[in-house]
């Protein structure tokens, strides 16, 4: 049997087990939300940065002389290992709690608190010489703490995004170099269109990403603008007019993120917009994966009776019952990753609109959907780049013998003889299986200006010499 000890609170005692540092509120919070337990709890990046602001906000309290020095220290070396990670098992709490995010705050306050108390010599749970209120969380609340983690936590994994997005667009320039020359034809609608190449193909996937690491790029400054300093409403009321902006001053020392103030104290406690913002633009990354995703799938189709324009790396077998048969794993597992961040953002969108006067009270599923959204993305975007696009190859003769057969490049010859009478050629040479030359040729069309419309390397180019 586990043993224990009893912690107190202002709503009575509670027994907790006696190797645990949390305390009383967050054993409270253990046994009444349960939603998620076992596998939904607080994102590492979230504790973590949790921990650097505590760190900052207890070097702020010790330079503005409003926390004795050696209290000062332990709680900056508690801090550390929060940081670290040594003491991840000691935060259980799930995202499905209270919408302020209250339970988590005090969690880390009261390891913080514990922590300090056994390095001190002294008893777990008599919060001397270390409150977790008094001195952990001194000047700060559960309003503008928690957002801040989160804030702190969403620019460091977006940076990290944003490296993973540029690693994919390179390897899609790679390809559309490589394969600047194969000749394809263009589809629209899913039908037969006129000659590009695979490498144009390539280099839009490439635009696509590069846009997209922009967007993400563009969202950090509003992201990095935090609320600490707001306390309950945010007044900054039970604070030191200097606290918030030397916590924030600390935070970007110790960990060179783009933290700043907020446009407004009352807009950053009351509304997530920020937030909204930048699960906007994963929204719209996930949908360009999607995009580049299917294309791939499609273009690799086969290998017989498909497309088969590109040979996607064969990584697994495809089927239980059909033997040799292999399938686009790695675009299957970004679409369905795309989905889920898309999914996620519709959550985030309803959360961001709960912002109910001075509060925003969804802001713990808003952290645990955002996290999650930057994180499959980071990941599928990184498979994406080393298992499936690192390793295409172009099925040059497929793709250049399917834009030899497209009736559409008689677009190219429009300007000699007119959209109708092409038009006719076109009808006749579907009609009778005949190609595009021998029909043009047939109804009148010179042998100039039939190699001249006709270069289906030229019309990919059509404004290079």
């Amino acid at each position: 049997m586990t043993e224990t000890r009893i912690e107190k609170d202002t709503m009575g005692e509670i027994a907790v087990p006696s190797e645990r540092y949390w305390g009383a509120q967050t054993q409270r919070s253990l046994k009444y939300f349960q939603a998620g337990a076992g596998r939904d709890t607080m994102h590492r990046e979230l504790i973590k940065a949790f921990g650097i602001l505590k760190k900052a906000a207890a070097m702020a309290n010790v330079e503005l002389k409003l926390l004795d020095k050696e209290k000062g220290d332990l709680i900056i070396q508690v801090a550390d290992e929060v940081i670290s990670g040594k003491l991840d098992d000691h935060f259980p709490l799930v995202h499905w709690q209270t919408g302020s995010g209250t339970q988590t705050n005090m969690n880390v306050n009261e390891v913080i608190s514990n922590r300090a108390i056994e390095i001190s010599g002294g008893v777990m749970g008599s919060k001397n010489p270390i409150h977790p209120n008094d001195d952990v969380n001194k000047a700060q609340s559960s309003n503008d703490t928690f957002p801040t983690a989160m804030h702190i936590a969403a620019v460091e994994v977006l940076a990290g995004l944003v490296e993973a997005l540029q690693d994919l667009k390179k390897n899609l320039d790679d390809k559309a170099i490589a394969h600047a020359n194969v000749i394809k034809i263009g589809r629209t609608h899913l039908m037969d269109a006129v000659p590009v190449t695979l490498g144009q193909e390539f280099a839009g996937y490439a635009a696509q990403v590069r846009q997209g690491a922009a967007r993400v790029r563009d969202t950090l400054e509003r992201v990095g603008q935090v609320p600490l300093g707001g306390t309950a409403v945010g007044t900054g009321l039970n604070t030191h007019p200097e606290f918030a902006e030397r916590v924030r001053r600390l935070l970007v020392e110790q960990t060179g993120l783009p933290v700043g103030a907020p446009a407004d104290p009352f807009e950053a406690q009351a509304a997530r917009d920020a937030l909204v913002e930048a699960s906007g633009a994963l929204k719209t990354v996930a949908v360009s994966l999607t995009k580049i995703a299917n294309d791939l799938r499609l273009l690799g189709s086969g290998p017989r009776a498909g497309l088969a324009e590109i040979m996607l790396p064969e990584l697994q077998k495809g089927s239980s019952i059909m033997p040799g048969k292999v399938n686009p794993v790695i675009p299957e597992v970004v679409t369905q990753v795309s989905a889920q961040v898309i999914g996620n953002d519709t959550a985030i969108t309803v959360g961001g609109m709960q912002g109910h006067l001075e509060l925003n009270v969804f802001v713990p599923m808003m952290a645990r959907n955002l996290l999650e959204s930057i994180h499959l993305l980071a990941a599928a975007s990184r498979l994406l780049a080393e298992k499936c696009v690192d390793g295409i190859e172009a099925n040059r003769e497929q793709a250049e013998r399917y834009a030899e057969l497209t009736l559409s490049a008689a677009t190219a010859l429009n300007p000699y003889i007119g959209y109708d009478k092409a038009a006719e050629i076109v009808k006749t040479a579907a009609a009778t299986g005949r190609s595009l030359r021998e029909v043009a040729r047939e109804a009148g069309v010179d042998e100039a200006t039939l190699d001249k419309a006709l270069d289906y390397r030229a019309m990919t180019k059509p404004h290079q010499a």
